[in-house]
């Protein structure tokens, strides 16, 4: 076995440590919006729950040369922003978000997304998603120190669900019919794939 000391490499070496091993990572779509009213949109794979009472979850959102994204000022200047699933029909579409554009340019128009509007928070999301989840900010924490770009560490607190009906019965979600995507390292994407079951001991 080859053990690596990860302060005696690059960060771009251990950033591909990283994503090559913790996979398949699910793949959040966050719309925001800047205090110029510009609807933003990006996708992230540092994403996951943190708390189902009350329902609650995360993004890592990393910094570049120092500097917050544009996801991240918008959430903490706005404190609300939604989550989509990031699914087998929307993929294409979610990644030419990916583009860096200036933050005055809005992803969702040049992608060809759908912006709808939300119930209970003032940032629209996209109509393209088949899961998406409206988020206020419940918590903003920066990691990292000053030696290094770091991160902007989002728990967002989720206020409304909205599912599409065909995924939704007996208040589960239909795992195939979702078709989720995930991400793995470099351009690649994975599939749900096979699904198997093993009984949790009592």
């Amino acid at each position: 076995m080859i053990s690596i000391d990860p302060g005696a490499q690059s960060e771009r070496d251990n950033y591909k440590l990283l994503i090559g091993s913790i996979i398949p990572r699910p793949i959040a779509f966050v719309t925001t919006k800047s205090q110029d009213g510009v609807l933003n949109g990006a996708p992230f794979s540092y994403f996951n729950i943190v708390s189902s009472n009350p329902p609650m979850i995360s993004l890592s959102i990393q910094r570049s040369g120092g500097e917050l994204k544009d996801t991240a000022r918008n959430i903490r200047d706005l404190q609300e922003f939604v989550v989509h699933i990031v699914d087998e029909q929307n993929v294409r579409q979610v990644n030419e978000t990916a583009a860096k554009l200036p933050p005055d340019h809005s992803e969702i128009e040049i992608a060809g997304l759908t912006p709808i509007e939300s119930t209970k928070v003032s940032v629209p999301g996209v109509a393209e998603a088949k899961i998406r989840m409206e988020c206020v900010l419940e918590q903003a924490l920066e990691l990292g120190g000053t030696d290094s770009d770091g991160c902007d560490f989002i728990i967002g607190r989720i206020v409304q669900f909205h599912i599409q009906e065909d995924l939704y019965e007996n208040g589960r979600i239909d795992a195939r019919r979702l078709a989720a995507v995930s991400r793995l390292a470099g351009n690649h994407y994975a599939r749900i794939g096979d699904i198997f079951t093993i009984e949790r001991p009592q």
